[in-house]
């Protein structure tokens, strides 16, 4: 039977158990809570996540794959208030997530070029070989 109801508000996760659930290295977590981005409490030297917890590290995944620094996340996050409406956060996210954007699509274009001008130096080897 597969459960999908919603997580409890005190559930809580060991480091395994994030590693695993986000295909991350226990060392990437521990990288994280250095850089203060993740900030489990202890029992013992056991690390406990909280439902906070997974939810910033999904956004510090997200992050990295849109190309943030940890530092750019980590800002965008700290700017969270449960108490408001997080207009500052959400101006931030809106003005980092254009300038990324302008900086995936030069890339593109960077990339179309180079995959072009790749494309034609191939045919001109396939040419040079079929004796063309």
């Amino acid at each position: 039977m597969n459960d999908t109801s919603p997580e409890p508000d005190d559930a809580t996760y060991r480091i395994g158990d994030l590693a695993s659930e986000f295909d991350v290295t226990i060392r990437t977590l521990r990288f994280y809570e250095d850089k203060g981005l993740l900030r489990p409490t202890r029992n013992g030297v056991t690390r406990i996540y909280s439902k906070r917890d997974r939810a910033r590290l999904k956004l510090i995944l997200l992050g990295k794959r849109l190309g943030f620094s940890l530092n750019e996340v980590k800002r965008m996050i700290e700017l969270y208030d449960p108490q408001g409406k997080n207009e500052t956060q959400l101006r931030v996210a809106l003005e980092k997530g254009e300038a990324q954007m302008r900086v995936l699509e030069e890339q593109r274009d960077h990339l179309e070029t180079a995959i072009e001008e790749l494309q034609r130096t191939i045919d001109v080897v396939r040419d040079m070989l079929s004796g063309n």
